[in-house]
């Protein structure tokens, strides 16, 4: 009720001042980590949160096309920001583009107060046109081993409508299947599973790779993640394929859009962009 009430105050306001929204060509539903402190392997807390650009580049370019955007965090929470990722380095060290990016990033409907998986799987899922899945760490955490995730991606595979993920955000994928958590617990004991029922057994796709892995972590100290998302993909049965390493690199298959690292954001985004515009997956 107060999110309802909310959205329709800022559209009562629109129209008081004469400048009603423009009609969307469709809504794009945006999944992102409720979390914001990554378990290593040590025990200690790496801080973490969506990647700026990973985020603000696709919601950027969907919002040019015409599209509009629903957060969605699995608590109903504010997402985080990963610190590191406000750099200028990832909008090819132009400053301004960077700041122009934070700037319609935080002023983003819902990103201080988004729908919480629950309140989505409840509604309508038909009235999304696609779903976006942002990286940074913090998805490793959240919806790498998350039944409601899995429910949200069964719908938007089986209405044949894009998904797009970037960096770590192809993470979330693992939850759609029988026991994600059971096969993230194995993940962090070590172990390899065998992931049942996957529905992206067999699919083309691509996520933050194992060099690119081992440059993040030697930024922790000698500290260490918990398990390598490449190797977890690659074992749920994922037909794996990497660019060099921080190239741009995107994988399309069917309904799925897969991007390697902070570097593919754009060409994530054209893909999506693109597919959406079809109106189906090819």
């Amino acid at each position: 009720m107060r999110k309802t009430f909310t959205l329709a105050l800022a559209l009562a306001s629109s129209l008081l001042a004469g400048t009603a929204p423009a009609a969307s060509k469709g809504e794009v539903l945006v999944l992102l980590s409720s979390e914001q402190q990554l378990p290593l392997k040590d025990g200690k807390q790496y801080p973490t949160g969506f990647y700026l650009n990973e985020f603000g580049v696709p919601a950027d370019q969907l919002l040019k096309a015409g599209y509009s955007l629903v957060l969605v965090t699995p608590k109903g929470n504010k997402p985080s920001v990963d610190q590191r990722s406000i750099d200028p380095m990832y909008f090819a060290g132009d400053a301004a583009e960077m700041q122009r990016i934070r700037t319609l990033v935080e002023g983003l409907p819902g990103i201080n107060d988004s729908l919480s998986l629950s309140e989505v799987l409840d509604s309508d899922l038909d009235r999304y046109a696609g779903l976006l899945i942002p990286g940074g760490h913090a998805p490793l955490i959240d919806l790498a081993n998350n039944p409601q995730v899995g429910a949200l991606l069964r719908h938007f595979h089986q209405a044949g409508k894009p998904t797009a993920a970037i960096c770590h955000g192809p993470i979330a994928l693992l939850s759609a299947q029988d026991d994600p958590v059971s096969y993230q617990t194995a993940l962090r004991r070590g172990e390899t599973p065998a992931a049942s029922n996957w529905i992206y057994q067999g699919y083309r796709m691509t996520i933050f790779a194992d060099p690119e892995e081992q440059v993040f972590e030697q930024s922790l100290n000698g500290d260490r993640i918990l398990y390598y998302p490449a190797n977890a993909m690659a074992g749920a049965g994922g037909a794996m394929s990497y660019a060099q390493a921080w190239a741009p690199n995107v994988v399309v298959d069917r309904e799925l859009i897969t991007g390697q690292n902070p570097f593919s954001d754009r060409l994530l985004a054209k893909a999506l962009v693109q597919k959406l515009n079809t109106g189906h997956a090819e």
